[in-house]
């Protein structure tokens, strides 16, 4: 238990150190973003706005659901979720620095009755069973060492025929030396686990009873996130080198230059529904 408690320490210290630096660099929305195509010349918070509709058309929930938010970050992908589709969404993450800034966001955004977040641990989520008609995990499941055990604590606090959403960075095997330096490199950089494949996956969806398993890789449309964002960061290198100091901001940036050229990294959205396949 000390090593999982260690292992949740560091990626809170994480979003609460870089992680608040890329917030300022990035903006708040602080995952990938959507461009249709090498032409589309969206910003990146239409961009990754785009990418949050997309997830949000995928879980498909109706007004009046709630929503289970694993790895909520400061809460924007919620509250556009909330503002889509007037659900009530419980975000959950293991940093308190993010609580209180998604807490700020949703009373700024006149959505505090219907969006509300807590520390917590999607490892041991402390809700009752069947507690949530949808759930939704975008780049965060990453950092979990035992997936399973997430994706069986989700299945838990679902109720029968809740839909599931993922969202998350890869690995494309057979991986290239360059792809395997780099992945490794994040790994140790910004505590992430094991990299998952999609036949991983879906093996584990299946697993842990969830059926009608759709997995879509949309890497062609989110790969322009590595350069734009190590592009925005180096612009305002000298600002956030002064907050987080200059060390970890030039690595930064080079690690998402390295994965945007990199073939082995993809990019995953998946829904899944809890229970038997329609029609079963």
């Amino acid at each position: 238990m000390a090593a999982e408690k260690s292992g949740v320490d560091n990626v809170a210290n994480f979003y609460e150190g870089l992680g608040q630096v890329l917030n300022i660099a990035w903006g708040e929305n602080l995952h990938y973003g959507y461009w249709e195509d090498d032409a589309d010349d969206s910003t990146v918070g239409t961009a990754t706005a785009r990418l949050t509709d997309l997830l949000i058309d995928l879980l498909r929930p109706a007004s009046g659901d709630t929503v289970l938010d694993i790895g909520c970050g400061v809460g924007k992908p919620a509250l556009q979720l909330v503002a889509a589709r007037r659900t009530r969404v419980t975000g959950i993450t293991i940093s308190d620095v993010e609580v209180a800034r998604a807490a700020e966001n949703a009373a700024a955004a006149g959505h505090r009755d219907l969006a509300t977040f807590r520390n917590a641990d999607v490892t041991d989520l402390p809700f009752e069973d069947d507690a949530f008609d949808a759930a939704w995990a975008v780049e965060s499941l990453l950092h979990v060492p035992d997936r399973g055990r997430a994706l069986a604590e989700t299945a838990r606090v679902l109720r029968p025929g809740g839909r599931l959403v993922i969202a998350d960075t890869v690995q494309r095997p057979p991986l290239d030396a360059g792809s395997r330096a780099v992945l490794d490199a994040f790994r140790a950089a910004y505590h992430v686990s094991p990299y998952a494949t999609a036949d991983e996956y879906r093996d584990l969806l299946a697993a842990n009873g969830f059926t009608g398993i759709d997995v879509r890789d949309i890497s062609d449309k989110v790969v322009r996130t590595g350069r734009v964002m190590a592009d925005a960061v180096a612009a305002r290198r000298d600002e956030l080198a002064r907050i987080e100091g200059p060390e970890p901001v030039d690595q930064y940036i080079d690690l998402m230059r390295r994965a945007a050229a990199s073939p082995g990294i993809g990019y995953l959205v998946i829904a899944a529904t809890l229970g038997p396949a329609s029609g079963a």
